[in-house]
């Protein structure tokens, strides 16, 4: 065909008279834009198969943050803070804390079977259990104030969460989206969440001053945290043994209510307004005054002096020590490990039915975790600033300040990791009841990464396996369960890295757990047979010990009966060795003072 300067038109062979016809300047168009016409021309098939099918994609929306009323300072006598995800005590504890800082708070229940069920209803399918227990306990809360005769404006307008996150392989970083959806969904959507990031602190900019994150505040916490991790370990070693039962439970409600008061009439340490006007015209008031708040809480006897108070009345009630109980480890994922009801299928009392003394997890464990997860960041990118690369060699200045940057990080955490650490042990020690020390981090580091790598951090990581090697190796628990939920992902991992541990240590129990709100009558018949095996070792223990003692039990009962201080429970039983039960370790010590091998020990 010649060219006469007009434009030739291909066309697309075939019979049908209505074909498509593609002009030259249409070529030009699709190869220039062949992203766009191919996604086109996929739109146009997915919506020609989406009529076929019946779907209509319309009413599909994606869910977006909603806009939220922020929490400002004049807004805190006439808002109510809400928190929860820890044991009763620790939350009693935490509500004198706040409210002794001027705010009104109230602990969210214990989740139930219930709360799950709204999680479910409410929230995204495939979360893992904890996820739909506490945002179901949160909408169940609020339903709950509707049903006093609260509106649902009211309830936006006068109350907020508290609560926290994280990232990194573990669907706790999804728990804020979670909130607000199931809020939106229930019909609640403004309702403020604050939340606490894992790493990145509070989202304070969102929050304006409503909420002082001062040292006043995180020194409540760690006075919270830690009385509540003693308290709660006082109850489990204590309520086994009791000879009168409930009366454990009775001590703890009351000396808790007593520490509440304590904590919320406990006045911060400030400069005396005589030396503020002095001090502030020379630039040193809020130095001092920082330094004048470590110094309080370090020396500070209010707390001392009240768990010493509560330690008497523990005191006054009587155990009978030679009760033979498996010692059972719990361990797993942070929150099955903590809560104490439907979300852990009630593990704690049906193990206390069982007749084992449960050695429950300190929240303290998991603050020391992170201060040693920011540190080992901290190491892995010394010499590199906000993801520049490392200074040239001659630039001496820039590596010089990196090298003080890295030296004032490691330096404030370990500083941060001593007093958290001193903090605990003298508060355990002015209760007067031996209890085991907070784990050394850096011990379980060296012992769980041939097993797990330590940097592939999200959820508890390599600590689930490193606790299972610690408490068996040194002869702290006959048995070691892990609670974790269902499709929990960093414990999973954990999970498969557990079966070189069992087979290296060949004579530990481990029982891993999972829980998703249904299941108990499984689980706890797992437990049982479990459990069996940490019973036979237990009485064999005693049995043990008996014999190499040389005196029967009757002796030994008989010497208790007239030595009274041996029935209480802060009297030291000190261990020995690898042995474990607290009954094997008693009739030693017994044997110990009968043969006068031992001064009895207060």
């Amino acid at each position: 065909m010649e060219s006469s300067g007009t434009t030739t038109t291909p066309t697309v062979s075939g019979n049908d008279s209505n074909q498509n016809v593609l002009h030259t300047q249409d070529v030009k168009d699709i190869l220039l834009n062949k992203e766009s016409f191919v996604e086109d021309k996929v739109a146009e098939e997915r919506k020609r198969l989406e009529e076929a099918a019946g779907i209509n994609t319309s009413t599909f929306h994606h869910f977006s943050k909603p806009m939220e009323n922020l929490f400002t300072r004049d807004q805190r006598e006439t808002t109510t803070l809400l928190f929860g995800g820890m044991t009763w005590r620790h939350e009693h504890l935490l509500e004198g804390v706040l409210r002794g800082l001027g705010y009104k708070v109230n602990a969210i229940p214990t989740p139930d079977v219930n709360a799950f069920q709204l999680g479910k209803e409410y929230g995204n399918n495939g979360q893992c259990n904890p996820t739909y227990f506490t945002v179901g306990s949160l909408i169940q809360y609020l339903q709950n104030l509707e049903a006093q005769g609260l509106t649902r404006e009211e309830i936006i307008r006068d109350y907020l969460l508290l609560t926290a996150g994280a990232c990194r392989p573990c669907r706790f970083g999804m728990y804020e989206a979670e909130y607000r959806l199931a809020l939106q969904n229930s019909g609640f959507e403004g309702f403020r969440v604050i939340l606490f990031q894992q790493s990145g602190g509070l989202n304070q900019s969102e929050m304006e001053a409503g909420l002082d994150m001062n040292l006043d505040f995180f020194l409540g916490l760690i006075n919270a945290f830690n009385m509540g991790d003693i308290l709660n370990e006082v109850g489990y070693k204590i309520r086994p043994y009791e000879v009168e039962e409930g009366r454990t439970n009775a001590v703890m409600e009351e000396s808790l209510n007593y520490l509440q008061d304590v904590m919320r009439d406990h006045k911060p340490y400030d400069i005396d307004r005589s030396w503020l006007k002095f001090l502030s015209g020379a630039g040193l008031a809020g130095g001092i005054n920082y330094l004048g708040k470590f110094i309080d809480q370090l020396k500070g006897q209010a707390y001392t002096n009240t768990l010493s108070e509560a330690g008497e009345k523990f005191n006054d009630i009587e155990v009978d020590r030679f009760r033979v109980k498996p010692v059972v480890k719990i361990t797993g994922e942070f929150w099955a490990q903590l809560t104490e009801g439907d979300g852990n299928f009630n593990m704690f009392k049906f193990l206390e039915k069982e007749n084992a003394e449960v050695l429950v997890e300190p929240v303290g464990t998991w603050v020391m975790y992170l201060m040693s997860q920011y540190k080992m960041r901290a190491k892995d990118r010394k010499g590199i600033n906000e993801g520049e690369v490392q200074p040239a060699a001659w630039r001496l200045d820039q590596r010089l300040m990196n090298e003080i940057r890295y030296r004032k990080k490691i330096g404030t955490m370990s500083l941060a990791e001593k007093v958290f650490k001193r903090e605990f042990t003298r508060l355990q020690q002015a209760l007067g009841l031996n209890l085991h020390e907070l784990v050394d981090q850096y011990e379980l580091q060296r012992m769980g990464h041939p097993f797990y790598n330590t940097r592939s951090s999200g959820g508890e990581g390599h600590l689930e396996v490193a606790k299972n090697i610690y408490y068996n190796s040194k002869g702290l628990a006959h048995m070691v369960l892990s609670v974790k939920p269902f499709g929990c992902m960093p414990s999973t991992q954990s999970d498969g890295a557990q079966a070189a541990v069992v087979e290296l240590y060949k004579d530990a129990i481990y029982l891993p757990i999972e829980t998703s709100g249904e299941g108990e009558v499984n689980a706890h018949s797992r437990v049982q047979m479990a459990l069996g095996n940490a019973r036979i070792k237990a009485k064999q223990e005693f049995q043990k010990a008996l014999k190499d003692s040389g005196r029967t039990l009757d002796e030994m009962k008989d010497y208790v009966e007239n030595h009274p201080e041996l029935k209480r429970p802060m009297y030291t039983v000190p261990k020995r060795g690898d042995i474990v039960g607290t009954a094997a370790n008693f009739a030693i010590h017994v044997a110990d003072l009968m043969d006068g091998r031992v001064q009895g020990v207060a």
